[in-house]
């Protein structure tokens, strides 16, 4: 209690003077330039039986570093049948915490456009884009377009005056961020403007590009604003100032005050020490907590390397031939199963796992260990587990004429069954879900009971899967819930 109060204290302390200086110091402004500027997806979808959802989200991982590092990054990632390229860059005048929260929104948005296997985003202050092909050196595409906004609301002769202004101000701001590495951001008489070229552009393809912008811009006038959204640049003016201030600027600031430089040193400090207060903090607790874990983890993997249901991940990784394709029969939404062979001649259906073991070992092996030893005639046995390995590993007897649906639903009529086999399977199912409903000191409802989770064995009996995920329900408790489950 003491630690808590103490806690609490040194928070509110520190809220007040944070408070304080807040309110007799002036701040810098921060502007990431989150707005939407252009969204674009394309139509085509990635070739059946392919992993590009995983591809995408292994490329976006490598982007973040990238931008977190460099403020920009990209890459690409090749599979057998489909590829993944990513590009994200952020306006150079943006500090580099504005960038990342410019880079974090693109990257929440743009995934609107998934499954299919374009899109790119443009915000005030980045760009994100993905697509199947290698796009780092295009330039223009026709996809480009210019986004303006409200009208001047001018005379004749002032919407002249604006043009001219704007027309002397995008030529200079072309020729600008050509010379000094593809930006630039340039004033002129009440109108403003930003060049920007993506570091993947060659200086040729930069200046193509910031050309055919600069004439397609033009069309915006008289509107007090307008974007030029291309795939190798970014080209804004505004009869606002939208930008932060650059060296390629005048510096209006360059004699600040001694006293100004004095208290930008001592907040910084200040802050460096709230910081360093504040980590130091989490640090502890998170090497608490990890120590914790690492504990409980040790006496887990003790009570499971003694277990008989303990396989070893290199002896599933052979037994299905390092998960084949080939040798894939089946997927549901926990993950995907392969037929595998043991060392001992032995048939089993291995399920790979999409879910992270180091969170949940615990109850997983627990619910493993208790599931293992339910059997009967109407149920797929559970022979064991893998939870060593980069992925935790289901290993199940193997049932040879897989599901139910494939019976029921083959459009080609190649698998058929009779009255009296449909008549077998349904009470099979039946009793399998009695059993586990009345045969078990604990009950346990499956709430996921479709054809396809129905195998049927050499003769076409029936017996229920994935069962072994399923709520354990103590002999007193009811099944209702509010929750939803099962298959959508």
């Amino acid at each position: 209690m003491h630690s808590s109060m103490s806690n609490h204290s040194r928070r509110r302390w520190i809220a007040v003077l944070v408070a304080f200086l807040a309110g007799n110091f002036p701040f810098s402004y921060s502007d990431p330039r989150i707005f939407e500027a252009g969204f674009l997806c394309g139509n085509a979808m990635p070739p059946p039986n392919t992993s590009y959802i995983q591809l995408f989200v292994r490329a976006m991982e490598v982007i973040s570093q990238q931008v977190t590092v460099d403020r920009r990054g990209s890459y690409a990632v090749n599979s057998t049948n489909i590829s993944v390229y990513v590009l994200a860059q952020c306006h150079d005048d943006l500090s580099k915490d504005d960038c990342l929260q410019c880079y974090a929104a693109a990257r929440t948005r743009l995934p609107r456009c998934l499954p299919i296997v374009a899109g790119r985003i443009f915000l005030d202050g980045c760009f994100l884009r993905y697509d199947s092909y290698s796009f780092f050196n295009e330039s223009v595409s026709p996809l480009d377009k210019t986004n303006c906004s409200t009208p001047l609301g001018a005379a004749s002769a002032v919407e002249s005056e604006f043009a001219r202004n704007f027309g002397d101000l995008a030529d200079r701001l072309t020729a600008s961020a050509v010379v000094s590495g593809g930006y630039a951001v340039r004033e002129n008489k009440g109108v403003f403007g930003l060049a920007q070229c993506w570091s993947t552009v060659p200086r040729e393809a930069c200046r193509a590009c910031l050309v055919k912008a600069n004439k397609q811009i033009r069309e915006c006038l008289p509107q007090r604003e307008g974007r030029a959204l291309y795939s190798g640049c970014y080209l804004r003016y505004s009869t606002q100032k939208f930008y932060s201030n650059q060296s390629n600027e005048s510096n209006s600031n360059s004699g600040s005050s001694r006293r100004g430089i004095i208290v930008a040193i001592a907040l910084s400090v200040l802050a460096f020490c709230l910081l360093s207060l504040f980590a130091g903090y989490a640090v502890r607790r998170r090497w608490k907590k990890r120590k914790q874990e690492h504990r409980n983890l040790k006496q887990i993997l003790f009570t499971y390397n003694k277990s008989s249901l303990s396989f070893k991940y290199e002896t599933l990784e052979k037994a299905t031939n390092y998960f084949d394709p080939l040798r894939k029969v089946g997927q549901g939404g926990a993950g995907s199963v392969y037929r595998g062979t043991l060392p001992n001649g032995k048939t089993v259906a291995v399920k790979r796992l999409f879910f992270s073991t180091r969170q949940w070992v615990d109850e997983f092996f627990n619910e493993v260990n208790l599931i293992s030893g339910i059997e009967h005639k109407n149920l797929v046995k559970l022979l064991g587990c893998s939870i060593e390995g980069p992925e935790s590993l289901l290993v199940y007897e193997f049932v040879p004429n897989k599901s139910l649906d494939q019976y029921l639903f083959d459009r080609n009529k190649v698998n058929t069954m009779s009255w009296n086999e449909r008549y077998n399977v349904i009470v099979g199912t039946a009793e399998g879900i009695t059993f586990l409903h009345e045969g078990l000191e604990s009950r346990i409802i499956h709430r996921d009971i479709k054809s396809s989770n129905v195998l049927l064995d050499e003769n076409l009996d029936p017996k229920i899967a994935d069962f072994g995920l399923a709520r354990m329900l103590g002999a007193d408790k009811t099944h209702l819930s509010t929750g939803i489950a099962g298959t959508l």
